[in-house]
């Protein structure tokens, strides 16, 4: 958030200070550029049409334009390792299990970069036409290799659904067709951008899609859940884990969080944890204190959490031939 704060304003500095003024938006909140543009949405409303509002309006929309700049960083020969071994420790698994969910906040494309580079197949919703167009109904769909016999069918490996509950930089909407598809050059890609309404937008297509599919997951019996770079900071996705965890009594969840104790100020008595801080990690942390063995706080990172995963099976001789391709390609 901090980081969105500073490109914000040092994309338009001088607009920047005069919403800030203008919004009344309090210093105590620090640099968070979504509790600014929440404030900037409730100014809109209010204000009365004339030079603020439009102020507050073009800023948005130069803010919106930033933050869809700063998550499309990927480029084709950018090094996306650690995602890549996180699918390789979580994908692969036995073709008779269901298959994992990925369920992300984020934008950006490092799971479809990652996906690529093992050899994984995504199941995201989207058709395999040109242009690809969403509909839930390939969410019900699998992939199996058919051999020359018609009775003969065997699902595939490394198969694995990704579910982008915020939207993706590489959606858009056709204003003639009204139908979701793929761009990756949209300027005005499908994003829930970060502001006090994510609630209200992700009950809207295609995100209620997403957040059903979440919902569902969540009351599977004997479903894992591993929280990762999530910090229970959207009420619309901690609620229905919280809720979860409260009726689904075969349910496991691990939550890996940086900010979680050791606390700096532990031997004054206080807590200044997420988990002392965050009133979700708060419940979950009272919980395994009175014995709930479903639960588990880690305090560790996205880079630090992915390397103790368990790491089920070897390379495949077909995994282990595309790395020997990839690096000759890259030798020249």
């Amino acid at each position: 958030m901090a980081d969105l704060w500073n490109a914000c304003k040092a994309n338009r500095e001088e607009l920047f200070e005069k919403v800030i003024a203008l919004t009344h938006f309090p210093a105590a909140k620090g640099e968070n550029i979504e509790a600014l543009l929440s404030h900037c949405k409730i100014a809109e409303e209010f204000l009365g049409d004339g030079g603020d509002k439009a102020l507050v309006t073009e800023f948005i929309a130069t803010a919106e334009q930033t933050v869809r700049d700063c998550v499309r960083f990927l480029d084709v020969e950018d090094e996306v390792g650690l995602h890549a071994d996180f699918l390789r420790r979580l994908v692969r698994r036995s073709t008779r299990k269901l298959r994992t969910k990925v369920f992300t906040t984020n934008y950006d494309l490092c799971f479809e970069y990652a996906a690529r580079k093992g050899r994984y197949v995504i199941v995201d919703g989207f058709s395999h036409t040109t242009p690809q167009v969403f509909d839930s109904l390939y969410f019900s769909y699998d992939i199996v290799k058919r051999e020359s016999s018609p009775d003969s069918h065997d699902f595939i490996p490394n198969v694995f659904h990704l579910y982008k509950l915020h939207g993706s930089v590489d959606w858009t909407k056709n204003k003639k067709s009204g139908e979701i598809e793929k761009d990756a050059t949209s300027e005005s890609p499908l994003l829930i951008y970060p502001r006090n309404t994510k609630y209200e937008l992700s009950f809207e297509q295609p995100y209620l899609e997403m957040m059903s599919a979440f919902q569902t997951a969540l009351r599977q019996p004997d479903t894992g859940l591993l929280i990762l770079g999530f910090g229970f900071n959207d009420n619309h996705l901690a609620e229905p884990i919280l809720s979860a965890i409260n009726s689904n009594l075969h349910l496991k969840v691990v939550v890996c969080d940086p900010g979680l104790g050791p606390w700096e100020h532990k031997e004054q008595g206080v807590q200044d944890g997420n988990d002392a801080k965050n009133s979700y990690l708060s419940k979950l942390r009272y919980l395994i204190e009175h014995g709930d063995a479903r639960l588990a706080l880690i305090s560790a990172t996205f880079e630090q959490a992915v390397p103790l995963m368990p790491d089920i099976a070897a390379e495949t001789d077909l995994e282990q031939h595309y790395e020997r391709i990839r690096l000759m390609r890259e030798a020249g």
